[in-house]
């Protein structure tokens, strides 16, 4: 969901069928881009299974790209902690 007027650097992407578990990680990897000037999530409704996932970035950056990135950053840990416990 990209505000009307807006360069897409301020995003809220909503993410069905997720919770906290991946709202927290995925945050805190995002995060951790110094381009991103803002990053948070919020559930709509304890009884509605989705969240809303916001980015905004400083300068040009779409806001996308911080997006994706985190999510293969996560994905990448995920995959080191998958293969150290087995």
């Amino acid at each position: 969901v990209q505000a009307d007027g807006t360069d897409g650097n301020c995003i809220t992407f909503v993410l069905h069928d997720e919770d906290h578990t991946l709202g927290n990680a995925l945050r805190y990897m995002v995060m951790k881009n110094p381009d991103v000037e803002f990053c948070g999530y919020c559930i709509t409704h304890p009884s509605e299974s989705k969240i809303n996932f916001r980015i905004q970035t400083r300068g040009t950056l779409p806001a996308v790209e911080p997006f994706r990135k985190g999510l293969n950053d996560l994905m990448g840990v995920c995959q080191h902690v998958l293969n150290t416990f087995e």
